[in-house]
Parts: C-alpha cells; sequence; structure tokens
C-alpha cells in the first residue's frame, strides 16, 4: 500500500506519466469535461473535496512550470485567485476566456473533478520538468 502522496490511483497514474509541458486540468464540480479527457471524479458531496485541497496534493506531486486559469476569476472569485496564488506563488499564470479553458481540457492528460462549488474554480496545469 501507498504510505504518502496521493492516494488515487487514478490521479498518482496520471501524475508519473506527465511530460514536460503536458496539462493536466483541476477544477470544480460544474465543469464540463470533453468526452476525449479522462475525468477523474472525487466529487463526494456539494464542498467535498475543495478545489484548494485536491490542488495542494497533486502539486505535491507534479512539478508546474505555468498555470492557465479563467479571466473571469478575477472579478467573479477572487477569493479563491488568492488562494490560487498563495499555493502557487513562484508559478507563472496566464489568464484566459473560460470558455477556451473548457476547449483547451480537449488537450489535457485528465481532469480532476473536485466538489468545489464556487465559481471559476478551475486551473489548468503546465507539468515542468525538475531539473
Amino acid at each position: 500500500m501507498k504510505k504518502t502522496g496521493v492516494m488515487n490511483s487514478n490521479i498518482s497514474r496520471v501524475i508519473a506519466d506527465m511530460g514536460h509541458m503536458d496539462w493536466l486540468g483541476v477544477g470544480d464540480a460544474g465543469t464540463p469535461v470533453p468526452a476525449e479527457t479522462e475525468k477523474i471524479d472525487l466529487s463526494v458531496r456539494p464542498g467535498l473535496p475543495s478545489f484548494i485541497d485536491v490542488l495542494e496534493e497533486v502539486l505535491k506531486e507534479l512539478e508546474v512550470q505555468k498555470i492557465y486559469i479563467a479571466e473571469e476569476i478575477k472579478t467573479e472569485n477572487p477569493k479563491q485567485l488568492e488562494a490560487i496564488k498563495k499555493t502557487l506563488p513562484n508559478v507563472e499564470i496566464e489568464f484566459i476566456p473560460h470558455s477556451e479553458l473548457k476547449k483547451d481540457l480537449k488537450t489535457s492528460k485528465a481532469f480532476i473533478r473536485t466538489g468545489e462549488e464556487t465559481p471559476y474554480s478551475n486551473v489548468i496545469l503546465e507539468s515542468g520538468v525538475t531539473f
């Protein structure tokens, strides 16, 4: 049995398979996931698990060089934006329209669905390298 880190076998597998510049999405319960993108559904009930809790655990195992988040988060969910910035203090952020972010999920390795129910709580993580 795995002792530490992400215990979900699907998330662990996807992270282990990530190469430089691959994408992994993490987001709220309402995000539409394209049919061609693997959906890892962690939602149990509204709010559980939270977006930030899942993001923090993923970041313990995944090297991230850049993130993509919806432009709309600035006005519609500034509290979540601050939490994201606090969680990823030294990572480049690119703001894109939410409609574009949803389309970009088609090229993500997977999307991790949380129980989060606050608007625009979505991120695409771009994998970096550890060397």
